[in-house]
């Protein structure tokens, strides 16, 4: 990562080793965070919505953190009618190559740790770091939450990032299309939604969705289920096998993860792939929103 660092930040960086390769796991702790804050390739990514204007005072900034807002910074974007859709493979590498992300640097993603809906910001983020052939990846169990709770150090400003060339490999399994979801309702491949159960039963639905009810065949695990807003923490592997076994899913078995718009999916895509470890599971960002443009599609 390239940062313009003052005097401290550069001694620092020149004490604080690199983060091995081992030590890169999908979810890591605050007390980690904090001592290896300092390590040369390591990069915070900041992406809490509205920092400014909160009650944080005059530290609002994680230290040694860059800034991208999930809702604001270009993460999602809208594709031919369908929100929330990944950019171009080169502008979202530009957005990170912009932030002084390079490829060798292990990015660990802070969201505000609030309920499970805010912290899909950082398993949807994450899933785009994945997808574009970038595994040096993780999110801050509770984030900002447990960050502060922790004693996490806080900065009134943060340097601008010098850019860096980021490269992506984009890997395809990570992502399912329209095409294939209608290849898995054939083929007999699982569908799990992600949505609240009122919204899988057809009882309400998103304004971005244009019929009520679910791709038919699937079942639900709400995205709530895979975090505690309480504690703070993502659900343990344990947790996640239960949440499967509930709906008779294999732990290994090959699925298709979908909300509304790929947001509240990508939750549940994190706790299948990433915590479980099924590499199995791809998610559809499309999800109902791209899937019912067309009245043609099944709805159930």
């Amino acid at each position: 990562m390239r940062l313009a660092f003052t005097a401290f930040a550069v001694a620092a960086a020149l004490t604080a080793p690199a983060v091995a390769q081992s030590e890169i796991t999908p979810l890591v702790n605050a007390e980690w965070l904090k001592a290896n804050a300092g390590a040369e390739n390591l990069v915070i990514l900041d992406i809490r919505d509205e920092i400014e204007g909160t009650d944080l005072g005059e530290l609002p900034y994680i230290a040694n953190s860059v800034v991208a807002p999930y809702a604001s910074a270009g993460w999602r974007t809208e594709i031919e009618g369908v929100p929330g859709q990944i950019p171009p493979v080169e502008q979202v590498a530009e957005l990170i190559g912009g932030l002084g992300i390079d490829n060798d640097d292990h990015v660990v993603i802070v969201p505000w740790g609030t309920d499970s809906s805010e912290i899909g910001g950082a398993t949807r983020v994450y899933w785009t770091f994945k997808y574009l052939g970038h595994d040096e990846v993780s999110i801050l169990d509770g984030g900002w939450r447990q960050y502060d709770a922790a004693g996490g150090e806080r900065v009134a400003e943060l340097a601008a990032p010098e850019a860096a060339e980021f490269t992506a490999e984009v890997q395809e399994n990570l992502r399912a299309t329209t095409d294939d979801v209608l290849a898995a309702l054939e083929n007999g491949v699982t569908l799990i939604d992600g949505r609240p159960v009122e919204q899988f039963e057809g009882q309400s639905k998103s304004p971005v969705v244009a019929s009520l009810g679910t791709i038919p065949g699937s079942v639900n695990i709400p995205h709530s289920e895979f975090y505690s807003a309480e504690y703070a923490r993502f659900a343990q592997p344990e947790t996640v096998a239960a949440l499967l076994e509930a709906v008779n899913v294999g732990a290994d078995e090959e699925n298709i993860v979908f909300c509304n718009t790929g947001h509240w999916a990508s939750v549940a895509w994190f706790g299948l792939h990433e915590v479980l470890g099924n590499e199995n599971a791809a998610m559809y960002d499309g999800s109902m929103a791209e899937w019912t443009q067309d009245a043609s599609r099944p709805v159930e």
